[in-house]
């Protein structure tokens, strides 16, 4: 048997670029719910404290709207860093059967799983390049797993 069979975490994830954007398209679904569910929120206050016509909407680009966006950030975030914690897996990595470790396999640290997050962002904002250098990189890992310590590896099917 090879010297790295027997290492628990394989010398190469597994898990795809393909599985890992089919898991965020699953995932949009429970984070629209958290912004519509954030964006009510700042609308019935800008409604009620601001004394507004409950017909207008809060200005494009302005201080509000700006924390309205960085409020999603955060609830993504949150969102993210909560699964992946408790389980290694948010709902859209679920059926697709993949999970978050450490590099060592081990579950990764709060402050690993939100610069994950971080660098994840970062990735999506430009244009996905940090996700698609997944598909050249040796060992599949995209940015955030670099920057992070973390991979993300296939969980075998239970029968």
């Amino acid at each position: 048997m090879p010297a790295d069979a027997a290492s628990p975490v394989p010398s190469r994830p597994s898990a795809y670029v393909g599985r890992r954007l089919l898991s965020l398209v699953y995932d949009l679904l429970p984070v629209v719910a958290l912004w519509l569910l954030l964006s009510a929120v700042f609308t019935l206050a800008y409604t009620w404290l601001g004394h507004h016509d409950p017909h207008e909407n809060i200005a494009p680009f302005s201080l509000l709207q700006w924390l309205l966006w960085a409020g999603c950030w955060v609830v993504t975030g949150l969102y993210a860093t909560a699964s992946w914690r408790r389980g290694g897996q948010t709902l859209g990595m679920r059926p697709w059967r993949i999970r978050v470790v450490a590099v060592d396999g081990t579950a990764p640290t709060r402050k690993a799983l939100w610069l994950r997050y971080a660098v994840g962002t970062v990735s999506v904002l430009a244009a996905g390049l940090g996700l698609w250098w997944g598909w050249f990189d040796r060992d599949r890992l995209t940015w955030h797993d670099r920057a992070s310590g973390t991979r993300v590896v296939r969980v075998p099917k239970v029968r």
